[in-house]
């Protein structure tokens, strides 16, 4: 079996200050591993995906696996939980195998920053698992997917705001305070600008009727709740400036219309829906760029496990590991079951379209309470100043 070549403190801070091409040079390491773990989970994705839409081409092979009956319940929305639930099971040993590492060169490290061989047909037999199972059980674990996915949604969500937190921060604790107050006024008021134009957009968009009375509420909603999050945070009890609610308006607002987009096709109040019902190269283009967003946004949560340390500790040792492993395939886990949901719709009792991702009525309110969640956290954060720094890490550019 492969463990990997051993590197020394010095060869590990020589790969982590190098480039990113040094990471894969110098063989297994934590910062090479990241990136390996985050092609395995694009290629659970693109899995999933092709079952969904082009598995018709595989019903022969399928049709092997007993408790398939017949290929037919391996493919569709039962083919994206099956690998979903391949890629769940890999990363959540994973997470098992790697939790409450602390420490370079320990057993542990080097099991998550090598022995690649070895993972790789775990991951294929973790992968084939699932299409030996019986759709009962396939089924459940749809149903537990909701709940994973919706802890995923959490995760990212305080991983964004802690990100906006830092920023803020950041652009705070610079010496030349007048200069940067200039700056932080300019990046806040763009943002409030693409608020507006965004709101705007939606309304001409996806209220071409007086009838559309939820697209109205959603729309308006989302105004309203921009306008509290920068009344409470210019509150003079809390003074958290223009800044974090400005940034946090532009997530909302894009949460809002990706809620809208995300309504039926053929809904007369959604007309770029219904001009996107064929599938051409604009639509393709669409979902592979969500695909990937997904993907990112899952790496990108993994790797930010500072976030939710409940103090800062800015006293680093060198044999410490550069990210928490086992949150790092915890995220991933939880991901597993999220990619799984916008393949389906969230609905798992229903067909998809080729080319479509997070489409349908239980998809749009997920991303309305997500976004109405969103403005609750925030707003308790805000409102509970001393909690801030829970979420922040150490502003070191």
């Amino acid at each position: 079996m492969e463990t990997g070549t051993s590197i020394d403190k010095n060869g590990y801070e020589g790969i982590k200050n190098g480039s990113w091409f040094s990471q894969f040079r110098n063989g297994c390491n934590p910062w090479m591993a990241r990136y390996v773990y985050g092609l395995i989970f694009l290629l659970a994705n693109l899995l999933a995906w092709a079952l969904r839409d082009y598995g018709r081409g595989a019903l022969t092979e399928m049709r092997k696996f007993k408790n398939c009956k017949e290929g037919g319940e391996c493919l569709g929305t039962e083919g994206v939980l099956r690998v979903s639930l391949g890629c769940f099971l890999f990363y959540f040993i994973m997470f098992l195998s790697t939790v409450g590492t602390s420490k370079t060169q320990s057993s542990r490290d080097k099991w998550h920053s090598g022995w690649w061989f070895a993972k790789l047909f775990m991951w294929l037999g973790l992968t084939i698992f699932p299409f030996l199972l019986p759709s009962s059980i396939i089924q459940l674990y749809g149903e537990i997917a909701h709940f994973g996915a919706g802890v995923f949604l959490l995760i990212q969500l305080i991983s964004i705001i802690s990100f906006i937190t830092w920023l803020n921060e950041c652009f705070q604790a610079q010496k030349d305070a007048e200069r940067c107050h200039v700056h932080v006024m300019l990046l806040a008021t763009t943002a409030y600008t693409v608020c507006i134009l965004g709101v705007i957009l939606m309304y001409i968009w996806y209220v071409p009727d007086p009838s559309c009375l939820l697209n109205i509420f959603f729309i308006t909603w989302t105004l309203f709740l921009i306008q509290l999050m920068t009344s409470i945070s210019l509150h003079p009890k809390i003074n958290a400036g223009f800044l974090t609610p400005a940034l946090m308006g532009l997530y909302i607002v894009f949460i809002c219309w990706c809620a809208i987009r995300s309504e039926p096709v053929g809904e007369t109040c959604n007309r770029k829906a219904e001009g996107s019902s064929r599938t051409d190269w604009l639509t393709i283009i669409s979902f592979v760029v969500a695909l990937l967003a997904m993907v990112i946004a899952t790496f990108s949560t993994g790797v930010d496990s500072q976030c939710f340390q409940f103090r800062k500790d800015e006293n680093h040792e060198e044999d410490e590991i550069p990210y928490g492993y086992g949150f790092f395939h915890f995220v991933f886990a939880t991901g597993a079951m999220y990619f799984a949901m916008l393949l389906v719709g969230w609905n798992i009792h229903h067909s998809m379209k080729k080319w479509t991702i997070d489409v349908g009525w239980t998809s749009t309110w997920v991303r309305i309470v997500n976004e109405w969640l969103a403005v609750g956290v925030y707003s308790k954060l805000t409102k509970t100043n001393p909690l801030l720094p829970v979420f922040d890490t150490v502003c070191n550019v």
